[in-house]
């Protein structure tokens, strides 16, 4: 899974994180090399390049955008028809899928849905899962 940017306080939130589980671990990391390792998860030279394109970047789950991803454990394709930034990098999205998605395993039966409403968090998935550990919903940028 390719993982979606998050917003600049999303992805500073990560570095804080980072730099206390290493302390935790007894690896003394300082502010700006957690910034740089954080960057470079995300693919970008060094946090000044990342900063610069998050604003511009985040903005993929925008009222819009194009998203696939696994819902219940199912492919779809859908547009994303609504989006409210949450905190530290977490969206509140609403969307349409292009095919409805069987959201019932059972095979005597199904229950089809068009339209979806979740909270992605910044790895692109919701921290809800299903019973055998799989996030209820993930999403790839198209």
């Amino acid at each position: 899974m390719t993982r979606l940017l998050p917003t600049l306080s999303g992805a500073k939130a990560e570095a804080k994180a980072l730099r206390a589980s290493k302390a935790v671990e007894g690896v003394g990391l300082s502010h700006s090399a957690s910034l740089e390792l954080i960057a470079q998860s995300y693919g970008f030279r060094d946090w000044n390049t990342c900063k610069s394109k998050l604003p511009e970047l985040a903005q993929g789950l925008a009222v819009g955008a194009r998203v696939r991803g696994r819902y219940l454990s199912q492919p779809f394709d859908a547009t994303v028809v609504r989006s409210i930034e949450r905190t530290k990098g977490w969206t509140a999205v609403a969307l349409d899928f292009d095919v409805p998605v069987d959201v019932v395993r059972f095979d005597s039966f199904s229950n089809l849905r068009k339209r979806v409403s979740a909270v992605i968090g910044p790895n692109g998935h919701t921290r809800e899962h299903t019973s055998d550990g799989v996030p209820q919903l993930i999403l790839d940028l198209i």
